[in-house]
């Protein structure tokens, strides 16, 4: 079991959290809720998985224009103006269920936050700790995963067993 805790500070993000070996699929769209549109969490509550590949800001062009792909595992294409991009962001960080981190807090003035009904987490890092500390990504929009990524460089995981 792992708790996850804030580098700038030492406060404890997360509860005890039990590693899953890899980040789930994202669930079908059929599952979405049918009034928000929101699809379930990727990551069952209690748990964590280390995301392997680049996820998030910043994008770059995609390697494939005719073909392109997501833009992130789990992910909807990203098209800016008319060029296909890719995730350039970090690899290695802890995907996690977003209640797991209940004391999370926003950004002032929602930055980093947009997307029409939850934030896309397209945008960069979009929830700080309750020290003000940028430590984390929502992704929660209604066209995309809804997941919590924790910054590998901004928090570290203490195992309390």
């Amino acid at each position: 079991m792992t708790v996850f805790l804030c580098a700038k500070c030492g406060g404890s993000l997360t509860p005890d959290l039990t590693p899953l070996p890899a980040v789930p699929p994202a669930p079908d769209d059929e599952e979405r809720d049918k009034e928000s549109r929101r699809a379930p969490a990727t990551m069952p509550q209690g748990h964590y998985a280390i995301e392997t590949e680049p996820w998030g800001a910043p994008y770059v062009p995609h390697p494939d224009q005719e073909e392109g792909g997501p833009a992130q595992p789990r992910g909807l294409w990203r098209i800016d103006e008319g060029v296909a991009m890719i995730s350039a962001g970090p690899r290695n960080d802890i995907v996690i269920h977003p209640d797991d981190a209940p004391g999370l807090q926003p950004l002032p003035d929602g930055e980093n936050s947009d997307g029409c009904c939850g934030p896309s987490g397209d945008s960069g890092l979009n929830r700080a700790c309750p020290c003000g500390a940028r430590v984390a990504t929502l992704a929660a929009a209604c066209f995309g995963p809804y997941e919590l990524h924790l910054d590998a460089k901004r928090v570290y995981g203490h195992d309390s067993v």
